[in-house]
């Protein structure tokens, strides 16, 4: 009998009720499988509620292009229910140097496009254009991704878990989970499969078990400012390495990577004020005119690998995990969520992702997951 075929009296527990393991447990539980999930605070409290909630396909990668594909489009076969709604908005990146970026983001695009992507250089004169609000005389290489979005991250995941409680999934807050192997088990318990997908708190939740994984939770930053006077797409200036998206407060930007391993129980959760006025001055000179009021700054935490690839799929006998996104988790979750679902019911998940490619012991330095190269 496959795993499949057992759905209905497998037992699967699923530790941490971000974007990704609530979707699995959705999924899982859609299949009949009975899913317990173990949050040690509340739905989408970490990294979930904290990320940028920008969305796109564009990816040169074949593998992470077909990933978020197949993300933005369960985003969008689930905008309008309840209070999540997918607003579609183009994304533009650019560098303003001539050398290596420049020439990523060329070389990216080829690929974009054999892959079906929808994307499309610009020199500085077209995305003027495209972009007016937007200074582009210093631009010297440009694309814009026209398959792209932005969404509410909380309300993404307050809807999967919503719809995963109608499916009988039993999402249990305020409570820690400590794991134990051979057989799995969280907090004395016994269940046929046990999913990891704790964020920043993975690779503790794991070395706790006995388990080491090469994780590294690192820092990263962003805040809300008023609007501009006019619309904007999402932007991402591969040179100095910060983002600005739409937002309803106006817009959301972003930036402030740290790359050293921050402690997941204890960082700064609140941006930093070399952030704020660093991104202050970035918006005044991206966008002539505007005089940004910052709203709000906040901190999160995303997690790093050696490779920059995600940990996602079984790394012993029923113990699965599902993390290092390197800041590309929440838009590819409605796609990994489902894959590490078909995983633990016998499928072949994302073999590229797989966990066991390393053996947890390996060094390595954090590299920021939004760097074109």
């Amino acid at each position: 009998m496959t795993r499949t075929d057992a759905a209905s009296d497998r037992r699967v527990a699923v530790i941490g009720a971000g974007a990704v393991g609530l979707t699995a447990a959705h999924d899982l539980a859609e299949r009949g499988v009975d899913v317990t999930v173990y949050e040690r605070d509340t739905v989408a409290a970490a990294s979930t509620g904290r990320a940028a909630g920008i969305c796109y396909d564009a990816f040169a990668d074949a593998v992470d292009a077909r990933v978020a594909a197949r993300a933005i489009e369960r985003f969008r076969e689930l905008s309008g229910h309840g209070a999540f709604t997918v607003a579609e908005t183009p994304y533009v990146w650019f560098a303003t140097e001539p050398g290596a970026t420049a020439d990523a983001i060329r070389e990216q695009v080829a690929a974009m496009q054999r892959h079906g992507r929808a994307v499309e250089h610009a020199d500085a004169d077209a995305l003027a254009a495209a972009v007016p609000a937007l200074h582009t005389t210093d631009i010297v290489a440009a694309a814009i991704a026209r398959d792209a979005a932005v969404v509410d991250t909380t309300a993404y995941a307050r809807l999967i878990a919503d719809r995963a409680r109608d499916r009988g999934v039993e999402i249990r807050t305020h409570e820690p989970a400590s794991v134990a192997t051979d057989p799995v088990r969280v907090n004395g318990t016994a269940y046929d499969d046990v999913v990891v997908a704790a964020g920043a708190h993975t690779a503790r939740v794991l070395a706790d078990a006995g388990v080491p994984v090469p994780l590294k939770p690192y820092r990263v930053q962003a805040l809300t400012a008023d609007a501009p006077a006019a619309e904007l797409p999402t932007v991402y200036d591969a040179t100095a390495g910060y983002y600005v998206r739409p937002h309803p407060e106006g817009v959301l930007a972003g930036d402030g990577t740290e790359p050293v391993e921050a402690d997941p129980d204890d960082y700064g959760r609140d941006g930093d004020d070399w952030f704020v006025d660093a991104m202050d001055d970035r918006l005044r000179d991206r966008f002539p005119g505007y005089e940004p009021a910052v709203e709000r700054s906040w901190a999160g935490l995303c997690t790093a690998t050696p490779d920059r690839d995600p940990l996602l799929g079984e790394l012993r006998d029923g113990l699965y995990v599902a993390a290092g996104w390197q800041g590309h988790g929440f838009m590819r979750a409605p796609a990994t969520g489902a894959a590490l679902a078909d995983d633990v019911l016998g499928g072949d998940g994302v073999p590229a992702f797989d966990p066991t490619r390393f053996d947890g012991t390996e060094q390595f330095a954090i590299a920021e997951g939004m760097i074109v190269e």
